[in-house]
């Protein structure tokens, strides 16, 4: 937090004498009998709270907010008060906040020295719920969130999360939920864990409160045959129109092909980029021979949809993958924003994985040697290089004479559009 935190007497005297803001909080603090009568539980949480979902500040026990006169706290009830703090930041808020709470004195406007609690709050990695919902600070008051806000600020946070969203557990499962055939093929020579420990270390399962082992989020996307019973939201929607656009009337005729593409997260890899193959259009030359020119650059379609289930937002209710194939475009939309520090035009250059365990395990996940037309040169789904988006660009560029693009819709999901090449002629069937 830096500055705010204000660590000298003459720091925080001035900042008192000058009021609330962004972050300062002042509070007088008033007891009943032994207890302390004001401020209020959820209030004091709420304030608090709301200093951790945005940047951090401090909060000062024994002032008077409008008049900003020490006013202290009492030496013999500091004790009383700081537990009221604790038990304010440990059981009024969720998850739990951590604080540094220090006893200082500051001097009265009668000169008299006060002991005062200076309550130290830093930016937090989480969102924080208090008494009153979800709030953050603006200026000398704190706020409560709208949706779309707190949306985008439960993604950014779980950015730099310990736990990252992929090895969250998902609720109700159990170790026999995921098929043996297919965590198994993690497995190498040199493996000589049990289960459970060998798929703890993947980031597939991970011990629960009471000390079971449980399949994690990356555990069902690659360790399930069909992770949608468990996980809605897992899988690709697929559609082929016949147009370059979408008929409004949504009539049956205007659709080509549709496929909700399933299964574990490498198999809706390549049944994803079969739908694309299967409904993608030739043209062909016979000046020398014959020469097919394809619509689409299948090892680019197969970096594009990698990417997509690698890398896309499964924290997101509701959400899935979506597919559209046009006359003359591909649409490709994968749910979630972009992290804090990366726009669309820094894509090609840097890499941010939202899903590390994810990315680790589809990085071991071998591509099928038999499938000629996926026209990739890797060996497995995934590397750790970084370059799946400058292939995407360069290739379906060198195909088509058009570079695709990628365009962030509503800080809510990606879209990448890939434009068709040549004139249309006939279709081809993937093997």
């Amino acid at each position: 937090m830096g500055a705010a935190v204000f660590d000298t007497p003459a720091e925080l005297l001035e900042k008192i004498r000058l009021g609330e803001d962004s972050f300062l909080e002042l509070k007088q603090v008033r007891f009943k009998g032994d207890k302390v009568a004001g401020p209020g539980r959820n209030e004091l949480s709420d304030e608090l709270a709301s200093f951790a979902n945005a940047k951090g500040g401090v909060c000062v026990l024994g002032v008077d907010d409008r008049s900003r006169e020490i006013l202290g706290i009492p030496l013999d009830r500091l004790d009383v008060a700081e537990a009221f703090v604790r038990e304010v930041l440990n059981d009024s808020v969720q998850p739990p906040l951590p604080a540094t709470i220090e006893r200082i004195t500051l001097p009265s406007t009668s000169g008299t020295i006060e002991p005062l609690l200076k309550v130290t709050i830093d930016q937090s990695l989480f969102v924080h719920k208090s008494a009153g919902g979800y709030f953050h600070r603006i200026g000398s008051s704190k706020r409560e969130m709208p949706p779309d806000l707190l949306a985008r600020l439960f993604q950014q946070r779980s950015q730099t999360r310990m736990i990252r969203f992929d090895e969250e557990i998902v609720p109700g499962t159990e170790l026999n939920d995921l098929d043996e055939s297919l965590h198994r093929r993690f497995r190498t020579d040199r493996t000589v864990d049990d289960e459970a420990s060998f798929l703890h270390k993947l980031g597939m399962a991970r011990k629960d409160a009471e000390g079971l082992i449980r399949p994690t989020v990356a555990g069902v996307l690659l360790g399930c045959i069909a992770p949608e019973r468990l996980l809605s939201n897992a899988y690709v929607q697929a559609v082929a129109y016949r147009g370059d656009t979408i008929d409004s009337t949504g009539a049956d005729p205007y659709q080509l092909d549709a496929s909700d593409i399933t299964g574990p997260l490498d198999r809706q890899v390549i049944d994803a980029c079969r739908f694309v193959y299967r409904n993608m259009r030739t043209s062909a030359t016979k000046s020398v021979g014959r020469s097919d020119l394809p619509q689409y650059d299948m090892g680019a379609v197969f970096e594009a949809i990698v990417n997509a289930v690698a890398h896309r937002d499964y924290s997101m209710h509701g959400s899935k993958i979506r597919l559209r194939m046009f006359s003359d475009r591909l649409e490709l939309y994968s749910p979630g924003s972009l992290p804090n520090t990366m726009d669309v035009s820094s894509l090609p250059y840097r890499q941010a994985a939202r899903n590390e365990a994810i990315t680790s395990l589809l990085a071991k996940c071998e591509v099928p040697h038999d499938v000629e037309w996926l026209q990739t040169a890797r060996s497995t789904m995934m590397d750790r290089r970084g370059e799946g988006v400058s292939l995407i660009l360069q290739r379906s560029e060198r195909l088509s004479g058009r570079r695709p693009e990628y365009v962030s819709v509503d800080d809510a999901e990606l879209r990448l559009t890939i434009f068709a090449a040549g004139q249309v002629q006939e279709t081809r069937e993937p093997s």
